[in-house]
């Protein structure tokens, strides 16, 4: 049977990652992106010798409205996978309210709508999933990244409750939590930065991008039939 998933985010350094598994595993994919289009069609050619269906859709998550072009270029679906994110580093005092506002939409207000208006096709078929891409931050907090902790957070009980309202429609809904990714969003740190950020992982080592896509595939698999309103913390022990 023919599957097809959502990825929001896909050019991102796990999207990109996440959108590889799945086609590796037949998957046919709507891949979202905003700027990033030279990404996106790499991604593309990569993708092109697992010969499924892969259609592109550009819309800007700080929109207000950037949940209403995407669902509207989504017709069949099995599975939802919001990978996209970006990230505000400094001090709470120091932020400006558009770039909370910013945060808030493209984390939280934008995938809710999205989940909420796609959900009535993965009900209509009482299967699905819907995965969100946390972060160790949701659970724990970060100093310095402290409106971002807080959406990721926020992700997190949407995924507990909705797991709840969904459970007896067939629909699985489950987040990852991963620690530090090696991906351009690390960029904004120094290599010094990351060294230390290093010695304080017990496995000495960020994640790679195709380690959280295990975890999506483990996810949207059978394997995983009887799980849901989960976080998959993926740190390499950071945190426990």
């Amino acid at each position: 049977m023919e599957k097809y998933a959502l990825i929001t985010g896909a050019s991102g350094g796990i999207g990109q990652a996440v959108a590889l598994k799945l086609a590796s595993l037949g998957y046919h994919l709507y891949l979202h992106f905003n700027q990033n289009e030279q990404s996106i069609q790499k991604l593309l050619r990569s993708l092109k010798p697992f010969g499924g269906e892969y259609i592109i859709i550009q819309s800007d998550l700080e929109n207000p409205d950037g949940y209403k072009k995407i669902c509207s270029q989504i017709f069949s679906l099995d599975s939802i996978i919001h990978c996209s994110g970006n990230s505000q580093y400094g001090l709470l005092v120091d932020l400006k309210q558009e770039e909370m506002e910013s945060l808030m939409r493209v984390h939280v207000m934008n995938p809710v709508m999205i989940t909420k208006e796609l959900l009535p096709k993965l009900i209509k078929k009482r299967s699905g999933n819907v995965i969100f891409i946390s972060s160790i931050w949701g659970q724990i907090g970060s100093a310095c990244e402290v409106v971002y902790s807080s959406a990721k957070g926020a992700q997190i009980a949407f995924v507990k409750a909705l797991s709840k309202e969904m459970a007896l429609n067939g629909v699985r809904v489950n987040s990852i939590a991963p620690g530090a990714v090696e991906t351009p969003m690390m960029s904004q740190f120094t290599e010094e930065d990351k060294q230390i950020l290093q010695y304080e992982i017990p496995m000495g080592r960020l994640a790679l991008p195709e380690e959280i896509a295990n975890g999506v595939k483990f996810l949207l698999s059978d394997e995983s039939s009887y799980i849901t309103g989960q976080v998959l913390s993926i740190n390499g022990g950071w945190h426990t």
